[in-house]
Parts: structure tokens; sequence; C-alpha cells
């Protein structure tokens, strides 16, 4: 069955293929979103425990913009992305380190030690509750580290230091750790066939489809359906490999098989790009609008054999001035380039699906042996719709404190996206300069 959903329904005009138990929806395509806008969408990408310093820089703007060693990941799309310097949380300061610096990264609230949790509603869980209601899933959580359990010994909660996005001041949103169950969610993928391809169960409806829409549209639904194939195959993969290391499950052919409970990639490398790809067709086709996604933990337990290293992640960064840890951090940024080529590959309106997009790197620190977060590393990725200049460098290390709020950015973002707020978090007016 194809469906178009109606010019006055609450979710976007996008052509949406349902066969047994899976619903896929597919890019903007001129031919049946000809004179409407393309939405805007919001992502934040966070790795816990700060950065190697001397390698976190930008200078210039446009074209002639530099990057440091860490930074060059970026240099594809160096014209579409905003490094920031010198923003920060005053509230997270001075409270001791780790939960105490992490525990309200995206909504600027003052949170509190002991058994009850209490932080604040975040940008993107403000956003989800804006503009949730206009797709199927009105946010995508994810991780690629599980969360932490217990207590620091600061007496702060360690669920401070192991989620970004809350709900409700109480209450943190669930993380989604494993790509396979997220790629199901993304497309109700359910039932008895969820182990058989999604494309085959809507392969009828994809042949009618290209039929009545432009070449140019149908070669768009190509190029899409070969990336949804893509990551179906690697999560696939992960199931079979599953499949095969379960003793009890021997002489039973692998589509037969459950999903594994543990379907986690061991290879980090390969977790994060799911895990990106998987955001990207999620914004692509519309299913939801706003993401958030944990690199590392605060406190992380990674390890990184790929980039010959023996330390854990945490462990590293107290000697995050070290080679290593800039491989370290230079590997998590790179998910964010890898995230932000992926969206501007997809042409969408008159610009690309990035180009309608606010993508942030974010981290809790700024030097992890110092455990200093009084300025924090940002790199925002997208022109959110035409109303953020991209390209460029900005610096507010020598402004005072009450112009150095990351929150003002925040309470931007959100004003840019509908959602009218006189104060976010400890701001009551935008980020300057933005």
């Amino acid at each position: 069955m194809l469906i178009r959903s109606s010019k006055n329904a609450r979710i976007s005009r996008r052509a949406i293929l349902r066969g047994a138990g899976v619903t896929i929806a597919l890019p903007w395509l001129e031919s049946l979103q000809a004179g409407t806008t393309p939405p805007q969408r919001f992502a934040a990408l966070f790795m816990g425990n700060g950065v190697n310093e001397d390698q976190w820089w930008a200078r210039g703007s446009g074209e002639s913009m530099e990057f440091s060693k860490t930074l060059e990941v970026l240099a594809p799309v160096k014209k579409k992305v905003n490094v920031i310097d010198g923003l920060f949380i005053k509230s997270l300061t001075g409270q001791g380190i780790h939960p105490a610096q992490t525990g309200s990264l995206l909504s600027g609230a003052v949170i509190e030690r002991g058994p009850i949790l209490r932080s604040g509603v975040t940008i993107d869980q403000v956003l989800a509750n804006h503009i949730g209601q206009d797709t199927a899933q009105p946010s995508v959580v994810l991780a690629c580290e599980q969360p932490l359990t217990g207590y620091h010994e600061t007496n702060f909660s360690m669920a401070y230091s192991s989620h970004l996005s809350w709900q409700s001041p109480e209450s943190p949103m669930p993380t989604e750790v494993y790509p396979s169950l997220a790629f199901d969610n993304l497309f109700e993928n359910h039932g008895l066939l969820r182990n058989a391809s999604i494309l085959d169960r809507v392969r009828g409806r994809i042949e009618t489809l290209s039929k009545e829409v432009s070449a140019t549209d149908k070669a768009k639904i190509d190029e899409y359906l070969t990336s949804v194939r893509d990551v179906e195959k690697r999560v696939e993969r992960l199931r079979i490999e599953k499949h095969k290391a379960d003793e009890s499950a021997k002489g039973q052919p692998a589509v037969k098989m459950d999903r594994p409970a543990n379907g986690m990639p061991e290879d980090l490398r390969d977790h994060a790009r799911l895990m990106c790809d998987i955001i990207a067709l999620g914004f692509q086709t519309d299913r939801t609008r706003v993401a958030t996604m944990i690199l590392a933990n605060d406190l992380s337990a990674q390890i990184y054999p790929f980039l010959q290293i023996r330390e854990g992640h945490h462990s590293a960064s107290h000697y995050n001035l070290s080679d290593g840890y800039e491989r370290i951090t230079r590997f998590h940024l790179g998910q964010l380039a890898y995230l932000a080529q992926k969206l501007d590959s997809m042409p969408e309106g008159e610009g690309t699906v990035l180009d309608n997009s606010c993508l942030l790197f974010l981290s809790n620190l700024w030097s992890g042996r110092k455990h200093d977060n009084s300025r924090l590393p940002l790199v925002m990725a997208g022109g959110l719709g035409g109303t953020v200049k991209t390209g460029r460098t900005l610096d507010f290390l020598g402004a005072p404190d009450s112009s150095r709020k990351l929150c003002s950015l925040y309470l931007s973002i959100l004003q840019r996206m509908g959602v009218k707020l006189d104060r976010f978090g400890d701001a009551d007016s935008g980020l300057e300069r933005l």
C-alpha cells in the first residue's frame, strides 16, 4: 500500500510504503512535496571527558578556514560548520567532577545530589514535545555504551554521567544501545517477518511508485533504498554472528532466529557508524526530527584497540594532551563529520538535509587532566533551514560570563525552530553573533 498523507495531516507529506509488519517512509521527493518547506531537525552527539585542547582550534572563515589536527576531519564540510569556543554552563561548575559536570549539559538546570534525581528537561525533549507530533517518532535517543549505575564519590548519581536526554527533571530518556532495535523501531519492523528484508516486503509498492515520479526522484529513491539495504545488511550481520556463537541455535537457519538480546557490535567503529546511519535515515525520511547520541559516557569505559591505545577512555583522558587521546577525540568528532557529510549528500528542496538541520558535537569538559569545564568544546553543523550562517569560528572566551552561556545557544536554536520561549536554563536571551 502506498500512502500519501493529506495536506492538512499532522504527519508530514511523505510517501509511505506499508508491507507485512513494516513501514518505510521515503525521502523528500519533488514530485510529491513541490511547494512545501522542508522541516528543520536537531541532533546532539556527546563524547565525555573532554578533548586534547592543544589540538582543538579553528581559525578564519569560509574556504580559508583552518583546522587543527583534530578538527581537520571537518574539512569536507567546512563551509557548513561553526566552531564555537568559550561557552559554558555555570551551574555545572564548582560542584565536583564528572556527574556534577554532566548532569544537565543539554538543559542548564541545577542538579541535585543524593538518591532523588533532579535535572531538567533537555533541549531535544523540548523540541520533541513541540514538533514530535508531526513525526512517527518524536525523538531518537541512542548510545554506544550502556548507562552507568550507582553513585560517584561526590554523591551524585551516575545516571547524570550516562544520560544526555531528559524527559522530565526526575527522569532521563531511556537510551537505545542496540542498532538492530533502533533500526526496527525506525521502520516499525515487527512481527514474525522481522528477520526478512524490509525492502522485499514492499518491493511491489516501490515499483509502482517509481512509475509515478520523475526520473530525478526515481534516482533519489534508488539511492535511498540502497542506503537502507546497506544498513539492513550490517544489522543482519550482527544477528548472524550472534546466531553462530549460540550453541543452542545450531542446526537452525538464521532467518528463524530471534533478534539477539545483545546486538551491540564488538567494534565501536561499526557501532557508531550504524547509529549515525540510523539517524540519517530518520532525518531523510522525516520519521524523526530530533536525535541525541552518546558516543562515550562521562567516565566512559570504551576501549580503542583500533587506535593502538591500551587505556580505556576515562583513564586516557587524564593524559588528554597525549597523541593517543587526540586520536580518541578525532575519532569521535569524525562521527559528526560523517553524519554531516551523509546528510549533505541528500538533496532536499533548494538545498540538502544538512542545510535544514542543526547538529551539535560537545563534551562535558575542556581538559580531562584538570577536570576543567569553564569552557566547553563545541562544533555546530548545518544551517537550520537558512536561519544560521555557517563556515565561521565564534570565540566567546574574552566575553563576560553573561555572554558565554551555552543555554543562550540552546535558546537561539529553540526559537529558530518555532519554540517560543523567553528563557531556557540560565539564559534569557539568544547567543550573540549566531
